[in-house]
């Protein structure tokens, strides 16, 4: 089957539903083989939705089960790590697809402030550098830009402090891991820290002189995969009253991406 790019570009940029085969492959990280009123299926469609258009959970459509029970099993999976696992298996299937090893050797990390929604006050800040009130998301992302590390918090925490929070995660998610690459505001305690691990941290930052974006080398990767959110408008601003759930739609974000790849 050929599919014009254009086409396919567009498909990308719009919400499906899961297929019978991409339900099968994350299926074994969210049913547990118990009897339900409702459809797992139809859940896990209808919190994809809500992360590629941003609706609010009252106004889910009607096709599918009750908003509050959709928002049962989107917390119930954050709680119990449902969403992290099946990301972690979707991004070592995607690695090998690419003919890479299952773990990363190198990473890159990087920040992204967003503004804060209305009635938001858990772990929010002002980034003095960008003037945004809000939160900051951390990234550690491979060579393809997929994710081995996700935190969110306040935006005024800095980047060496908050960077922090990376590093365990990306222990778990890499056993072969070498290289952080990363740019000058992860110096200090950041460096000390990935140290204490054996890695070696890199720091690169764009010359004074450039102006505007510059792709730096080992750290673009980062830059692409904070691009891809725009494409999800949930992540447009930061709408969840608490950090973990803001990782958590970043996580569903994520396996929307890898999944549509495995397709």
């Amino acid at each position: 089957m050929v599919i014009r790019r254009g086409h396919f570009t567009k498909r990308r940029q719009q919400f499906t539903e899961l297929t019978d085969s991409l339900w099968e492959i994350i299926k074994p990280f969210l049913d547990n083989g118990r009897k339900r009123k409702h459809c797992l299926r139809k859940i896990v469609n209808a919190i994809f939705k809500i992360t590629r258009t941003g609706c609010q959970w009252r106004n889910l459509d009607a096709t599918y089960p009750p908003w509050q029970i959709v928002y049962y099993y989107f917390r119930k999976w954050q709680k119990d790590g449902a969403w992290g696992l099946a990301l972690a298996y979707v991004v070592q299937k995607e690695r090998i697809r690419q003919k890479r090893q299952p773990q990363a050797s190198r990473t890159a990390v990087d920040s992204q402030s967003v503004k804060k929604g209305s009635f938001i006050s858990i772990d929010t800040g002002i980034d003095g550098a960008k003037f945004i009130n809000g939160r900051k998301r951390h990234l550690a992302v491979d060579s393809l830009g997929l994710p081995l590390a996700i935190h969110v918090g306040a935006a005024n925490v800095h980047d060496t402090v908050a960077g922090i929070e990376l590093l365990w995660q990306i222990k778990e998610s890499s056993q072969r891991l070498e290289l952080i690459c990363a740019d000058q505001a992860y110096r200090g305690y950041f460096t000390e820290c990935a140290e204490l691990y054996r890695w070696t941290v890199e720091i690169t930052q764009k010359p004074e002189s450039e102006q505007g974006f510059v792709p730096q080398t080992g750290r673009w990767q980062v830059e692409r995969s904070f691009a891809w959110f725009n494409f999800f408008r949930r992540l447009a601003k930061d709408y969840e009253k608490t950090p973990q759930s803001s990782v958590a739609f970043i996580q569903a974000t994520f396996i929307v991406i890898i999944l549509a790849r495995l397709a």
